[in-house]
């Protein structure tokens, strides 16, 4: 999902309402893909420890009165249900809340795609590898035959702390360099690239 501008500003305008320091915009986008909290700890290190969880209320206001209109990625939808059909067994590893997850995959319609999911309240936050090592336990995937399609640092990161092949994606909320440094096994810049790379490679 496109979310990143929604994400970034969320954070800024609850910082702003409790009187915090308001981080960049490349610090409120570097953020994204851990779990709320760490996300706030990470983005407002300055905070003191008692103002985080107030902090992820004044997010989640702002977040929830946009979640709906988030769109999905041009392609991502046509992307997953062509993979589903091709037999591949598919999962989500996200710093969203399960409650957060189980909205948006009603919301998109993609809930019927996926095999299995892990969310950051349920284990540890990316890029720790314990969401990849749990879903290849549920689903019974060695390491070899994964490959992890993230579009952030932390996403990489998880891969390796895995064991994981990955694929970065240029579209999301961290620059193309900081990416290419973690070295995936392809850098690619939208999901029309995605199926080809898929149809060659996988």
């Amino acid at each position: 999902m496109d979310s990143t501008a929604v994400i970034a500003t969320s954070i800024q305008s609850a910082c702003r309402d409790l009187g915090l320091a308001i981080p960049s915009d490349e610090d409120a986008r570097h953020v994204i893909g851990m779990g709320l909290v760490q996300a706030l700890q990470h983005a407002v290190p300055s905070a003191p420890q008692h103002m985080y969880e107030p902090l992820a209320d004044r997010y989640r206001h702002y977040f929830l009165a946009q979640d709906q209109s988030i769109p999905l990625f041009a392609g991502a939808a046509d992307t997953i249900a062509e993979l589903h059909a091709a037999g591949y067994t598919l999962a989500v590893a996200t710093g969203k809340s399960r409650k957060g997850l189980d909205r948006v995959m009603d919301s998109s319609g993609l809930r019927g795609y996926f095999h299995a999911s892990r969310t950051a309240d349920e284990t540890f936050s990316k890029p720790h590898p314990a969401m990849l090592l749990e879903l290849m336990d549920e689903l019974g995937v060695p390491p070899e035959k994964v490959l992890m399609v993230g579009d952030t640092t932390h996403d990489l990161q998880m891969a390796i702390n895995a064991g994981v092949d990955a694929v970065g994606m240029t579209y999301g909320a961290h620059p193309e360099e900081q990416l290419r440094e973690l070295k995936p096994l392809a850098l690619l810049d939208d999901f029309h690239e995605l199926r080809s790379w898929f149809k060659a490679h996988a």
